[in-house]
Parts: structure tokens; sequence; C-alpha cells
């Protein structure tokens, strides 16, 4: 893989938008991205992860396929991942042991499909994506989640794996709850011992395809050790996922109360419509965040990440060390650090 220090280097002139200054965006007018012409079809997606997400959604995408099939394949690759801790079937289970996943996926008309708590189904996005496909509802959760998936021929398996089972009873012994920042980057230097993996994140995907359309796809394992029973942002229209096809789509990433309470990524989207490029959008948002409650921001994570419908990208974060992923026509294993406040 590409090293991303040797990337950003050398990228740095062909995409200006990346050195997007830490004030407040001043200008709201023409575009100001260094994309001059569409860019089509690309897929984005958060942390380190997602390069081998995008990949598998690119041979969807590079096919002529729509961007909906793309970041439903796409998502799917973390979620059969037992090595990734926040996501899918490798993910760290809540405080009783339960592992419960969370997903939403959202097409370029507006129609969207949800799935919160959901135990037992390791592919939680294409439940999500049968949500909105097959009933007149956009979420479904918990028992009644799992009833509709195991009727539409999903198969029930064990999702805890003896890796999170055996992070979970290291927990137990202390039973503290403290999220580590930045744990889905695996460059930065967290400390990893089973105890301390408090996590807080998912996998967020947006695609523009080469017909012009946007989708995108969100999917979690949730904070670990959670209480039972907690939802956060992921599997939320507005907050953890958003796209409009007129404008564009954004995702976020982090502890998603703080995301729920800004409902983040519909405001991404709306500072998209109204000027702002993806970059300057997810720093308005973040800063949003920080003007609500000051003092917890300095302590969380949360990122946003952008792709409006030219093809222009952007991302920002609380704290440094929010990593995400780009594929196009041009490299298919793009991964580039967001800008950050703190």
């Amino acid at each position: 893989m590409i090293n991303r220090k040797q990337f950003i280097k050398a990228g740095a002139a062909t995409f200006s938008l990346f050195s997007l200054s830490k004030a407040l965006p001043s200008c709201k007018g023409a575009a100001r991205s260094a994309h001059a012409a569409m860019n089509r079809p690309i897929v984005v997606s958060t942390w380190d992860f997602g390069v081998a997400a995008n990949q598998a959604a690119w041979a969807v995408l590079e096919a002529g396929g729509r961007a909906l099939d793309a970041v439903e394949a796409g998502v799917r690759v973390p979620e059969a991942d037992l090595t990734n801790l926040t996501v899918g079937k490798g993910g760290y289970p809540d405080r009783d042991g339960h592992v419960t996943l969370d997903a939403c996926i959202m097409d370029e008309h507006g129609n969207c499909g949800s799935v919160a708590a959901l135990a037992h189904i390791a592919h939680p996005i294409s439940v999500a994506r049968m949500v909105m496909e097959k009933t007149p509802h956009v979420m479904l959760v918990g028992e009644g989640a799992l009833q509709f998936a195991l009727e539409n021929g999903f198969e029930k398996e064990n999702l805890l794996t003896p890796e999170a089972e055996s992070a979970w009873k290291e927990w137990l012994k202390e039973k503290q709850y403290k999220p580590v920042i930045n744990i889905e980057n695996k460059s930065f230097n967290v400390e990893r011992l089973p105890g301390n993996r408090y996590n807080h994140d998912t996998i967020g995907m947006l695609a523009l395809d080469a017909a012009g359309n946007l989708s995108g796809a969100c999917t979690t394992s949730g904070m670990a050790f959670k209480m039972h029973g907690r939802v956060g942002d992921s599997p939320i229209i507005g907050a953890g996922l958003y796209v409009d096809n007129e404008v564009g789509g954004a995702t976020a990433t982090g502890v998603g109360e703080e995301v729920i309470r800004t409902v983040g990524s519909f405001l991404v989207v709306e500072l998209m419509r109204q000027g702002l490029t993806p970059a300057e959008a997810c720093h308005e948002a973040v800063r949003r965040i920080i003007r609500k409650k000051p003092e917890t921001a300095k302590e969380i994570q949360v990122g946003f990440l952008a792709l409006n419908n030219r093809g222009e990208y952007g991302a920002f974060s609380l704290q440094k060390g929010f990593s995400y992923a780009v594929c196009d026509a041009r490299q298919q294993d793009l991964l580039l650090d967001g800008e950050s406040v703190y």
C-alpha cells in the first residue's frame, strides 16, 4: 500500500483542498476545490480499513454499476473482517457480552433503510438495504430486525469471536469505560492491550457512479462495552449518514452521541448546498460540536467525510489521527489524513 506521508507530500499540489486553513470558512460562492472537472466514478470511506472496502466498491463502479450496489459491496468487506474490532463480526460486545450491530444505507432517490441493535447477523448493511427495498419503513431494531432478517434468508450465527470475548472478560475486571481516540487508525500510537480497546467507530462510505448518482452506507458494532441497547449515530439517517443527489453526501465517525445532537451529516450536506466545499462543510460541522460542548470536544473524537456531486471530497475531525480512503480512476489505494481542530 502507498505510504500515507509519501502520498500527502506528493499530492499536495494536486489536491489543494487538503491545505484548508483552520479558520472558519469566509467565502461561500464558487467552488474552491482543486477538482475543476467532474471526477466520477469515485468512492470514499472512513479509516484505514476503507482502502480494502473501497476496492470492493470500485469493482462495481468500474464496471458501470450503481453507487448503491458499490457501497453495499464495499462495507461488507470490513463487516466480514474478524480483525476489525469496530465493525461487523469482529466487533466488541456490549457490557453484557452481546454483539449488536447497526447500519444504514441511502440511495440517490432519498430512499433509505436502517437496522439498529441487530444481533446474530453478520451483514447488517444488507439487512438495512432490504428494509429500504422491501418494507414501508426506514428502521427496524432489535428482535424485530432479527426476525425480519431471518424471514428473508439471512443466516443466524454467533458473532462473539474468541478475541472479543477475551477482551470483554478482561474489561469486566474493572468495568471502566474510557474510549480510546483513533483506535481505528492502525498507524496511530495508541495502547492496544485488550482491556484498553474501548472504541467508538464505524465505516462510512460514499460513492458517485458514472451516471452521476450518489449513495452512501454506514455500518458499525458501536461502542465497545456500551450499555445494552445503546445505539449511536451510525444507523440514524441525517446523523451518521445523509445523501442528497442534488448536492452530495456525508458520513460521520467517532462518538455518535455528539453527532446525533448536531444531526451532523445532514448539516454537512446543507452547508455544501450553501456553497461550501466538502472540507469546509466538514470543518464547520466539527466547529458546531465545539461551540455546543467545548470541554467535551477536547476529550473525544468526531470526524466527518463528505463527497459532493462533482466528485470533490474532504474531511475534518476534532482530533488528529482521523484517516480516510479515496478510490477513483487515478488510484485505488489512496489513504489520507484529514485536517483537525486539536
